[in-house]
């Protein structure tokens, strides 16, 4: 339970709009209203319904701020589940700050980061894990990672959590009650009953877990190394990727000395792109560490876009970045298909298994492929539009894993004839470690490191 004082804050961004909102929740939400809110014919509003739209000015004393429109929402039915009132207002930031101050004159504090859904979790209006969804809507990407926030704020992760849930408490409560009344439950030929259920649970356990590393790009985006020898057309396919003359683009090798990072989206999914200095043997010092750079990112890449020049044979530097890229997942792009080809993707495949395909930075031929085969590197069939919830939340993956270990617990358990009341302890463990995803027990400074990444207003 929480304090209900009021709160306010504007929830809208802080730059010049044709509208702004202004957020108050609280017990005193209607009373700070009713002070500040004047009808179109100057009169005070002392009452409000809920689920109304009211329009006419703010007022500062004598003062007229903002000609709005004021919304009531009275409690339970409202965002954080308290008396609410959002003013619509035109949308300067001098406006919104007049208005804002107001209300706080009026009896409100300002609200902290995220304090509105948090009030909502508080509440009962939502689970932790449809809160963590608010956020990661606002902060998705791209359609991918929108479409699975949207499941997880309409309580689709929930749903998957409270089902395996219920399956494991109906076993905590078999063996307590056969503890207590063996007359009446039977624990005989109960441990194979009970191992063929815990190992369907780990098995949906250990499929969502799984989801996360699909989840973390989806979510976060792919991180995307462009390497290859100088001159050979990496700068032109990051301008290309870009859509703008973000690389520096001549005929003169290594023009490209440092990093440059674009965040780029290619069909559903983002990308973080960096493009590198060429890789070559220099004796150059600001150019060698370039090429150190190059390494260093490319080793940490979930994805590398080694660029080739089909222009030209084959040498020992491109055999060397081969091997570079061989447990990375990685396509080989050959440019300049524009120009007599003396590198063909049959020559190059002889030397690497990773996918090789033909481009051009000049005319754009290819790209559309190539935009195609990162998609399908990356994105499997369940993820998309259906009802599979993917897991992002690194806090969650942790607490599935706890889940996952203790479940792992009571098989070996079984298969030890542990006594029956040791396998509810480890039941146990693992029927919290999923409360804990979706709020349930979960201790008061997670819950407020969670809000404290929420944006003000929210």
């Amino acid at each position: 339970m929480f304090v209900s004082d009021t709160i306010a804050a504007i929830s809208t961004g802080m730059n010049n709009a044709g509208i702004g909102i202004i957020r108050i929740s609280g017990d005193s939400s209607f009373e700070i209203a009713s002070k500040i809110f004047f009808t179109g014919s100057g009169k005070k509003t002392e009452r409000f319904d809920s689920h109304r739209v009211y329009y006419g000015f703010i007022k500062d004393g004598d003062e007229i701020i903002d000609e709005v429109l004021l919304i009531a929402l009275k409690s339970p039915k409202s965002f954080t589940t308290e008396d609410t009132i959002e003013i619509d207002c035109h949308g300067g930031n001098l406006v919104m700050r007049r208005i804002l101050d107001t209300v706080v004159k009026n009896g409100a504090r300002i609200a902290e980061p995220g304090e509105f859904t948090k009030r909502a979790f508080l509440g009962g209006r939502m689970d932790l894990s449809e809160a963590e969804a608010v956020i990661d809507v606002i902060n998705s990407k791209n359609e991918y990672a929108l479409n699975n926030s949207i499941k997880q704020l309409t309580g689709k992760l929930y749903e998957k959590i409270k089902g395996i849930r219920d399956r494991i408490k109906y076993e905590i409560a078999y063996i307590e009650a056969a503890l207590d009344d063996p007359e009446h439950y039977d624990l005989e030929g109960y441990y194979d009953e009970l191992k063929e259920k815990a190992g369907k649970i780990l098995e949906e356990l250990i499929s969502m877990k799984s989801s996360f590393s699909e989840g973390k790009i989806i979510s976060e985006g792919i991180k995307t190394v462009i390497i290859g020898k100088p001159n050979v057309g990496k700068s032109s396919l990051l301008n290309i990727l870009t859509g703008e003359e973000a690389a520096i683009v001549t005929d003169i090798a290594g023009t490209t000395r440092d990093i440059l990072k674009q965040d780029i989206k290619i069909k559903n999914l983002s990308l973080k792109l960096i493009d590198t200095a060429g890789i070559r043997d220099t004796d150059d010092v600001i150019e060698k560490i370039g090429v150190e750079r190059a390494y260093k990112y490319a080793d940490e890449a979930d994805l590398i876009l080694m660029m080739m020049d089909s222009s030209v044979p084959i040498d020992e530097q491109d055999i060397k970045l081969f091997d570079r890229i061989r447990d990375k997942n990685a396509i080989i792009l050959l440019n300049k298909s524009d120009l007599p080809v003396k590198t063909k993707t049959e020559e190059v495949r002889k030397y690497t298994d990773k996918y090789v395909m033909s481009v051009s930075a000049k005319d754009e031929s290819g790209i559309d492929e190539f935009k195609e085969k990162i998609e399908e590197m990356f994105i499997s069939g369940k993820i998309g539009y259906n009802d599979e919830v993917i897991i992002t939340n690194e806090r969650h993956l942790f607490l599935i894993d706890d889940a996952i270990n203790s479940v792992k617990a009571v098989l070996d358990g079984i298969s030890a004839g542990y006594a029956e009341d040791f396998l509810s302890i480890d039941l146990m463990n693992s029927y919290e470690s999923l409360g804990k995803v979706i709020g349930e027990k979960v201790e008061d400074d997670i819950v407020d490191e969670i809000f404290s990444k929420f944006c003000m207003g929210k």
